[in-house]
């Protein structure tokens, strides 16, 4: 399935669950304190009691920090670094400025960032850390709006070194931050990081920017080289009320939004936010986005596979009430065209689906399968027998009939044609018979039920799986 630079599956090694756990409880809990800053960037629309420096992160203050936006950390592949002169041997972004807008869902008048090293061969220097509102309020521009750009701590120190492996959540920060806004992060590497291996998005859909010397306050970045990739940031959190929860989508490269418009946030998680934004019931609803193209349910591939990346991509994650299941196509694809390896493996992905729902239930979480989209005519994945076709059949049946799930998406329904019912329909098609264009994602946000997201009670034992 998507792979930003053509390369077989690259295997991986999940970050511990349990470390970056500790990690971010560390840095939360040692001083969430934050210069409160006067003049706060405009960002207008619905916000929340933010809490005050003397809060200890809001623990007195109505509410509770929530995702609004996140990316999957990936080990970065040779063609998915950054361009030279900015990679080295064993060296990585030395003094450089790296500017990278996000796409945030919900809202709120405080933020902090989340930044990992989960895959970096040595520690992760950050000399200067900003946000600001990106010039014209737009995804994939170098400049940012005279005024907006707000200096980023940690434990009230300008500068932090993120260990191998870890993550660190900055200080709150005062920042009003509208829903469904753009926000712009800024870093300044003074050294450098001194490995080969280094964390990244790579199938970021959106343009960022790298410009030797410290540029971090700029207000364009003239000369500078762009990317298409994010690296290092991996998560968004506002202060928000306890009202306001996020669903995450687990997935692979038709959520992360290969055939969707970069800079333009089309995905089918945007255009659901989009929609979930328009109603009163639903319009706190934060829509987190941790997929990665060629990404695995049962095998690593291009990152860690969904069971090994749970934990750290969703249990952990702040303010999670739904997630939302939409990946295993690239297991059925990357398998054997034979009966055999097929029934395995669609055996396999059931078991793991089942895995999910407990896990998630533990935590109190919501769990919605979405059934697999076709892939008819596709040149990798659809075998003249139809044995992968049958596999898909199979996983799809259980995950509408099983009652496994909290609630079924039928994005197969949604999205196939209903004369030739093992395709995409063919205004949905990008071109190569499995991946989707804006139009076809925008038929799978409108498959999403948006009753989905009303809070509501747990029902009695839901969290014994």
């Amino acid at each position: 399935m998507d792979r930003t630079t053509p390369a077989r599956p690259l295997a991986t090694v999940a970050t511990g669950a349990a470390a970056v756990a500790a990690v971010a409880a560390v840095v939360a809990a040692t001083s969430l304190a934050a210069t409160s800053l006067a003049g706060g960037a405009v960002g207008g629309g619905r916000t929340a009691a933010a809490p005050s420096a003397a809060s200890a992160g809001g623990r007195a203050a109505p509410g509770h920090w929530l995702d609004t936006w996140a990316s999957m950390p990936q080990l970065t592949e040779p063609g998915n670094m950054p361009p030279a002169p900015f990679t080295q041997d064993h060296l990585v972004l030395p003094d450089t400025t790296l500017r990278q807008t996000v796409h945030v869902s919900a809202g709120g008048r405080q933020l902090r960032l989340r930044f990992s090293n989960a895959f970096g061969g040595t520690a992760l220097p950050l000399t200067a850390v900003s946000v600001a509102l990106p010039a014209g309020g737009q995804a994939g521009t170098s400049g940012i709006r005279p005024g907006s750009s707000r200096p980023v701590t940690f434990h009230a120190r300008p500068s932090v070194s993120v260990p191998v492996g870890a993550q660190v959540v900055s200080d709150p920060l005062d920042f009003d931050l509208a829903p469904g806004t753009d926000l712009t992060v800024t870093l300044h590497l003074a050294r450098g990081q001194a490995s080969d291996a280094i964390t990244s998005h790579p199938g970021s859909r959106t343009t960022s920017y790298l410009l030797a010397g410290s540029h971090v306050q700029d207000t364009d970045l003239p000369g500078a080289t762009p990317a298409d990739h994010w690296y290092f940031l991996s998560g968004v959190e506002v202060w928000s009320p306890r009202g306001e929860a996020a669903a995450v989508v687990l997935g692979d490269s038709l959520t992360d939004g290969r055939g969707s418009t970069t800079n333009r946030n089309d995905r089918w998680p945007d255009q659901l936010l989009r929609r979930l934004q328009a109603r009163p019931d639903t319009a706190g609803t934060a829509v987190v986005n941790e997929a990665a193209g060629g990404n695995r349910v049962l095998d690593d591939g291009l990152g860690p596979n969904a069971l090994a990346r749970l934990d750290r991509d969703v249990l952990v994650r702040s303010g999670v009430q739904w997630l939302i299941v939409f990946e295993g196509v690239n297991d059925i694809g990357t398998a054997a065209a034979t009966a055999e390896a097929q029934t395995r493996v669609a055996d396999d992905l059931v078991a793991a689906y089942d895995q999910i729902v407990a896990r998630a239930h533990a935590q109190g979480i919501r769990v919605y399968g979405a059934t697999l989209t076709p892939f008819g005519g596709n040149a990798a994945y659809d075998d003249p027998d139809g044995h992968r076709e049958a596999a898909r059949q199979r996983v799809n049946r259980w995950i509408r009939t099983s009652g496994r799930f909290d609630s079924v998406i039928d994005f197969d329904r949604a999205a196939r044609d209903p004369q030739a019912p093992r395709q995409l329909l063919p205004a949905y098609d990008v071109g190569d018979h499995l991946h989707l264009g804006p139009v076809g994602y925008g038929a799978l946000a409108d498959a999403v039920p948006g009753t989905l997201f009303r809070q509501a009670p747990l029902p009695p034992g839901f969290d014994r799986g």
